[in-house]
């Protein structure tokens, strides 16, 4: 949401796509009530037939694309000895394949463009440094990583840059009941929030 809402503060046209359609809804709402633009398509990142949608519908609304945020994404941490194929199919269509659907359906409208195209793929640390339970949320992220090099070898020629955003722990609910060993861990000694993933994309 946060990504969202800091595009629409700088006059972007916001099309925000959602399986959680009161999520959806409540953002694009406050995005209109703080004098922005947006509209909410429902999607599911899982289904091609969705993200081949969300695009049609954006093109449709405003007359172009020249941006997408590939941030839909889902944990699991559990036994590798416990952890089934339909858990792992899960999480591989839910984070990895919904940044492959996306990139490529809306790459064929960007390059349409006069103007530059830009994706930004939502990675973690874990694609690179792992703990243990992890394997299929780590080989999702690790997988985003290295999709992103291929994406932006293979699009550059269409005047669309691909960039992956690896950040640590982001911290979504309670920021004040963190502890102090909780920030002292990281480099920045804090943990990271939604606002440092937003500005980021927008740089």
């Amino acid at each position: 949401m946060i990504i969202a809402v800091q595009y629409a503060a700088e006059s972007a046209r916001v099309v925000i796509a959602d399986a959680d359609e009161k999520n959806g809804q409540e953002t694009a709402l406050l995005i209109y009530k703080q004098g922005g633009e947006a509209i909410f398509v429902p999607t599911d990142v899982r289904r091609e037939e969705d993200i081949v949608r969300l695009m049609k519908v954006a093109y449709e609304t405003y007359a172009r694309i020249d941006l997408l945020i590939n941030n839909a994404g889902k944990g699991l941490f559990k036994s590798l000895y416990d952890l089934t194929v339909e858990e792992w199919n899960d999480l591989l269509n839910t984070n990895l394949r919904s940044v492959f659907l996306g990139s490529r359906e809306a790459a064929q409208y960007m390059r349409q463009n006069k103007e530059d195209g830009s994706i930004v793929n939502i990675a973690f640390t874990q694609a690179l440094m792992s703990e243990p339970n992890s394997e299929a949320y780590a080989a999702t992220k690790g997988g985003i990583v290295a999709l992103t090099h291929a994406l932006a070898a293979s699009l550059s020629k269409d005047r669309i840059t691909v960039n992956c955003i690896s950040p640590g722990w982001i911290e979504t609910r309670d920021y004040d009941q963190l502890r102090p060993i909780d920030h002292e861990q990281h480099p920045a000694r804090r943990v990271g929030k939604p606002e440092d993933i937003a500005r980021a994309c927008l740089y």
